[in-house]
């Protein structure tokens, strides 16, 4: 593999950068053009004392939504859903306190209207008390789907995975394992890792620190074996960031990488093309384009990525996406979540750096002044 800090120099320099100033203490990232690996490399450390490589896993955080969207879009390709089906169709229970007129596309979209539900807080909640309590939670007041934006960094993507589990009959890491990973060749990467699994990559398992204060604390449970172990479709997602790019690469080529077809063309096009465009999102605080699960065009894919580019981020540590137009996919994680007024501009500087290295920065490109988000929650 090229050697990162000739390939892509200035990109390496952000990186580093960002560890002097103690927003991280490690970074791991992959880039590729055309399916074709340019970069896949570590820098510092992936825990105390333990070097960050390309083999290191990361949790991705919200940057795992994209892979629960593809199989909805799956599903959708069998028949055994629409977008546009009321959720209620396929969980009953959910058309409780004003969600009855919610839809897929509403989830999809972040226009359901049910941003914060409490759902207890604590790791040990099964799989089902956590979607009983989304289905008895009341719509937002004064929500209309599909007329207000926001996003919703867990309780809509629990609900896509229970219509996965109930229209296909696997739960959803299982589904992800078989149907997108193993396929794929992401061998390494999981949404609920199974015990022994963890126990077997022992320090290859790298750990979240909060950088908010003076020194980088772990972020509690998420990388223990029981974190690890934890189903969420919104947030859980663990692997190198090679395997990740692989997922982009799929999507860059149509649905499909070497052997393996995972969706159609269509349903590519479908689900990364523009469905909110221009709606001011509430959590966010910013205006934010959505396609189906992905977000497109943002402020963390920096100041020359084509008004095509999608993908989608995970809380104040991580991104994936795929720019079409250029053929460029990236996938970055590291293992410091600084305040949001730190982490947005580090992560434009990055994607911004990235395409300069690479020679394929355009240097007035339109929309290039997306505001920056308030919230670091994708």
């Amino acid at each position: 593999m090229n050697n990162p800090r000739e390939v892509l120099p200035r990109t390496v320099a952000v990186l580093e950068d960002g560890m002097r100033q103690g927003l991280h203490i490690g970074a791991q990232a992959y880039v590729s053009i055309g399916g074709q690996p340019v970069a896949d490399f570590g820098l510092g450390e992936s825990r105390s004392g333990v070097p960050m490589d390309e083999d290191s896993m990361m949790v991705w955080w919200s940057a795992t939504k994209p892979t629960a969207a593809i199989a909805i879009g799956q599903l959708w390709e069998r028949g055994l859903l629409d977008v546009e089906d009321r959720v209620a169709q396929h969980i009953p229970e959910f058309a409780a306190k004003g969600k009855e007129a919610v839809t897929l596309r509403h989830l999809l979209t972040h226009t359901g209207g049910f941003r914060f539900v409490d759902m207890g807080g604590a790791p040990g909640s099964s799989w089902d008390e956590i979607i009983a309590t989304i289905c008895a939670a009341e719509l937002e007041p004064g929500w209309a789907p599909g007329k207000k934006a926001g996003y919703h960094p867990s309780s809509s993507w629990y609900v896509l995975g229970e219509i996965v589990r109930r229209l296909d009959g696997r739960t959803f890491d299982r589904y992800a394992r078989e149907e997108l990973f193993e396929p794929l060749g992401m061998n390494d990467c999981w949404v609920g890792m199974p015990p022994e699994r963890y126990r077997e990559y022992g320090d290859r398992i790298g750990v979240m620190h909060n950088t908010l204060g003076d020194k980088p604390e772990p972020v509690p449970l998420i990388d223990s074996e029981e974190g690890c172990a934890r189903c969420v479709p919104a947030g859980t997602g663990r692997g190198p960031m090679r395997e990740l790019g692989r997922f982009y690469e799929m999507l860059l080529f149509r649905g499909a990488l070497g052997e393996a077809r995972i969706v159609s063309p269509q349903t590519v096009t479908a689900m990364t093309a523009r469905h909110r465009t221009g709606m001011f999102d509430k959590t966010f605080r910013v205006p934010v384009d959505w396609g189906l699960g992905f977000a497109i065009d943002t402020f963390v894919y920096g100041r020359h990525c084509s008004p095509r580019t999608f993908g989608h981020g995970g809380a104040r540590s991580s991104a994936g996406f795929c720019d079409p137009e250029h053929g460029l996919v990236v996938a970055v994680v590291t293992n410091g979540m600084p305040a949001d007024s730190a982490h947005y501009p580090r992560f434009n500087k990055i994607s911004t750096a990235i395409y300069e290295d690479l020679g394929i920065a355009e240097a007035e490109a339109p929309g290039r002044d997306k505001e920056q988000p308030d919230t670091g929650l994708a």
